[in-house]
């Protein structure tokens, strides 16, 4: 087996949303951005909505129009976090996160420790109800 060179290309994944690129090939992120867009992807996705993982999902955006209340923010910090842990854990690490909502939209900023590189980010993600 040869050692990698070092023209190889850096690791990628696909992007989210699925899309072309400008060449008309399938377009790829950035290991940074692909942590992100799977970030994205299980905040906004609500159980049941994957025929193969009716599972996956935090439902965020079930719950846009739901009366607010410190009670309602805290389980629902509980459960994304519970989320995170259960279908990112070994990508990331929660190191904080909070969720806002402002009639139609739900707004979450998320601290997290990326496991590969051992970095810190801060994200914010939005999202709003159909």
């Amino acid at each position: 087996m040869r050692p990698p060179s070092q023209h190889t290309r850096p690791r990628s994944d696909f992007a989210f949303p699925f899309r072309a690129d400008r060449r008309g090939r399938t377009a790829h992120a950035r290991p940074a951005e692909h942590v992100h867009d799977l970030i994205e992807q299980l905040l906004f996705t609500s159980p049941g909505e994957r025929v193969m993982r009716p599972d996956f999902g935090c439902g965020l955006l079930d719950l846009v129009f739901a009366p607010a209340g410190p009670e309602l923010l805290s389980t629902l910090e509980l459960s994304v976090q519970a989320a995170l842990q259960r279908w990112l854990g070994d990508l990331i690490e929660v190191v904080s996160l909070d969720i806002a909502g402002d009639g139609d939209t739900v707004h979450v900023q998320l601290s997290y420790l990326v496991r590969a590189t051992g970095t810190v980010r801060e994200d914010f993600f939005e999202g709003r109800a159909a």
